[in-house]
């Protein structure tokens, strides 16, 4: 694998910090790829040296966090419910701004649908509808419900800006997850 030049990185790493505090501060809509250069300090051609467009950017952004949450199931995939969700509400937390935002705001609704459709896919092995509790259940609805209310608590939580520590969200939230799967 080719080793990539940290001025690439860092211009990267610049233009999507960029674009997530223009998204803290304004309509993802309005945001222009010349705000994006200013707030990064990065000339426009750089911009498009990477991306497309701000589409394109944010597109990118998201698959790469989405991407950062499925390596943390697959690191924690043998662990119990509430030990599994540790790293996770860590993660939210180191990352609360670009979680936060998109959440937030009304420029983002890919985000919310990409982390659904990612969270159905972690969880569909998990259901079991063949437990007693949830035998006259289909293993779709139970399987939204739990999706549903993980991404709704995902929400809660950060939109009131971590009301309670990572610790206690795993172990809460690990809790009904095992009476719930």
């Amino acid at each position: 694998m080719a080793k990539i030049d940290r001025r690439i990185l860092k211009s990267q790493e610049a233009i999507k910090n960029a674009l997530i505090e223009l998204m803290s501060e304004k309509k993802f809509d309005d945001i222009t790829i010349q705000d994006i250069s200013d707030k990064a300090n990065v000339s426009r051609g750089t911009i498009y040296l990477h991306y497309l467009d701000k589409y394109d950017l944010l597109e990118k952004l998201i698959a790469e966090h989405i991407n950062n949450m499925r390596e943390l199931c697959e690191a924690t995939s043998e662990a119990e419910y509430s030990e599994a969700n540790l790293p996770w509400f860590k993660y939210l937390e180191r990352n609360y701004l670009f979680i936060s935002t998109m959440l937030k705001s009304k420029g983002a609704p890919y985000f919310r649908s990409q982390f659904h459709e990612f969270l159905i896919e972690e969880f569909k092995d998990e259901v079991d509808i063949s437990k007693e509790k949830n035998g006259e259940l289909q293993e779709e609805v139970l399987l939204q419900f739990i999706v549903t209310s993980y991404v709704g608590l995902v929400e809660w939580w950060v939109i009131k800006d971590m009301p309670i520590s990572p610790e206690e969200m795993a172990l809460q939230v690990g809790i009904l997850l095992e009476r719930n799967l």
